[in-house]
């Protein structure tokens, strides 16, 4: 940011430096120390470049206040005075450098890249590698708990679980056994005046502190659903068999409930899934919820295993990974990958579809997906799906494997083309209201980080989008446009001096300058 009442001198100092050549955005003018104070707030630079000589609030005052709220802000004076005493009190204050006027271009711009080459080492040592360190062995338990709680609700592909179970160090054998329990406290009985139903979260804390005391690390992983119920996942050691895992996890499902009975003087009871693979962890849960469920029937201080029951077919059971991988495939433009998925999706069910029932259940499946797709962005399914919202309300048409698929992957079209439409609709109407504000403010200040302000949006994204949208970047429209109205304004003849204020340079030699540069000759020649 540079702070200049010297309208000549600001205008050299932001236009002869090559700033970005070297890495180095100027964000923001002002022309007074108060004006700079409310920029400083909105726009956080790193680095100031100011005067002290100013009306309102003078560049020392300034420079105090700035670094009393942002400490690791760069203060660089550019001043006119060489009095020792200025320079001592702007040393004391912390300022980083006191270049004396009129210092070069090439002084300025090397005391600037030196303040930004701090500001990076300084980020460097914040976030060096034993800090990072630090805040992640600090953060890695909530993390791994975290993960295990995607895990059992099915949120991850195989993949994903062997990437992720690596980066977070919990070492989960791909080959190797594994089984779930789900332990609750009872409910409490009438005759219980300690505890009351309001104290239900607490009570599930205190089991799951006693389960992970009493439970090795390196046999069970300990941690709460969402429920708040404590999930008690065991893994096999080597060369142990299924029934041993099992025999082994009764055994400490057991010692945990003695344990709970004895410190709470409660009692609790446990469900036990079946024996899995890492890709089954989340049915096992499934199975280890139903049996606790259970206790209605055979009563508390219990640990149930899953009794299950033969069916004749698999049910249809929620894809997240696939839901994800879809949805993404179609807000990406990825219409080659959103085929395949689909692809991948109908043969999978039909494997295992035995019949015309089962089938259809799958239809409704994917039906759903869509429904949850377009519902969620506010659209409605009529106008998304347009011939083809139909077969929303008689789905039973859908009997072949072929039909399946044709319609699946027309939907999916359906959806990608109604969002690229809405994004270009949006983009256009964002765009059109940047042309009109530059109209408007042709006088003003018309920085790129200005208008985003304005428009509550980030100034990057801005002129991406404008450059998207007109094939041409910001500044090089609000030039044409500058130089333009400027031409208008001498050949119905305006003095050189109004017409550079009509479109916003205070400076007549840099107008002059900008309007040869860019129409080939003076503003006076233009109007002789």
């Amino acid at each position: 940011m540079i702070v200049e009442d010297e309208i000549r001198i600001l205008n050299s100092l932001v236009n002869n430096i090559p700033w970005e050549r070297h890495g180095i955005e100027v964000v923001a003018l002002a022309e007074n120390g108060r004006e700079a104070l409310s920029i400083v707030e909105r726009r956080m630079p790193d680095i100031v470049l100011l005067d002290i000589e100013m009306p309102e609030m003078d560049g020392l005052t300034l420079a105090e206040t700035v670094l009393e709220r942002e400490p690791q802000t760069k203060i660089i004076i550019l001043s006119g005075h060489d009095d020792f005493h200025y320079a001592q009190r702007a040393i004391g204050l912390g300022v980083m450098k006191y270049l004396l006027k009129p210092a070069g271009e090439d002084e300025i711009l090397q005391t600037v890249l030196e303040a930004a080459e701090e500001i990076r080492r300084e980020l460097s040592e914040k976030h060096s590698l034993t800090e990072l360190q630090r805040m992640w062995s600090s953060r890695l338990p909530q993390l791994q708990e975290e993960f295990l709680r995607s895990w059992i609700t099915n949120r991850y592909a195989e993949w994903e679980l062997r990437k992720h179970s690596g980066e977070l160090n919990l070492q989960l054998q791909e080959n190797g056994r594994y089984e779930v329990s789900v332990c609750e406290i009872d409910p409490l009985s009438e005759a219980e005046i300690r505890f009351s139903s309001a104290d239900r979260a607490l009570l599930q804390f205190s089991l799951e502190s006693i389960a992970k005391e009493c439970m090795p690390p390196e046999e069970c992983r300990v941690f709460n659903d969402a429920n708040g119920s404590t999930v008690l996942l065991f893994m096999s050691q080597p060369g142990e068999s299924d029934d041993s895992l099992t025999k082994r996890m009764n055994g400490r499902i057991s010692r945990l409930l003695n344990m709970v009975k004895e410190c709470l003087k409660l009692t609790a009871s446990a469900g036990m899934g079946t024996v899995c693979s890492l890709g089954e962890v989340p049915h096992s849960y499934q199975q280890a919820c139903r049996a606790l469920q259970e206790r209605a029937v055979y009563g508390h201080e219990i640990a149930i295993p899953y009794l299950e029951v033969r069916r004749s077919e698999q049910p249809v059971f929620f894809d997240s990974s696939f839901e994800r991988q879809l949805e993404m495939a179609i807000y990406t433009g990825e219409g080659v990958q959103a085929s395949a998925l689909i692809d991948s999706y109908v043969e999978r069910a039909f494997d295992h579809a035995d019949s015309s029932e089962l089938a259809y259940e799958h239809v409704l499946y994917l039906s759903g997906v869509f429904t949850r797709m377009i519902q969620s962005q506010g659209w409605l399914m009529q106008k998304v799906l347009a011939n083809d919202y139909a077969y929303f309300l008689s789905l039973e048409t859908l009997v072949s494997k072929s039909h399946i698929v044709e319609w699946a992957k027309r939907v999916t079209g359906h959806i990608a083309a109604y969002l690229e439409n809405e994004r270009r609709s949006s983009s256009h109407q964002l765009v059109k209201k940047i042309v009109e504000t530059v109209d408007q403010m042709l006088d003003d200040d018309l920085s790129l980080h200005s208008l985003a302000e304005r428009m509550y949006v980030n100034s990057s994204y801005l002129s991406r989008l404008f450059k998207k949208e007109t094939g041409e970047s910001f500044s090089g429209y609000v030039l044409s446009r500058r130089m333009e109205r400027a031409k208008e304004l001498l050949l119905s003849e305006a003095k050189v001096y109004d017409a550079a204020n009509a479109v916003g340079y205070r400076d007549l030699s840099y107008f002059a300058k900008v309007f040869r540069k860019y129409w080939g000759m003076a503003p006076s020649d233009l109007k002789k």
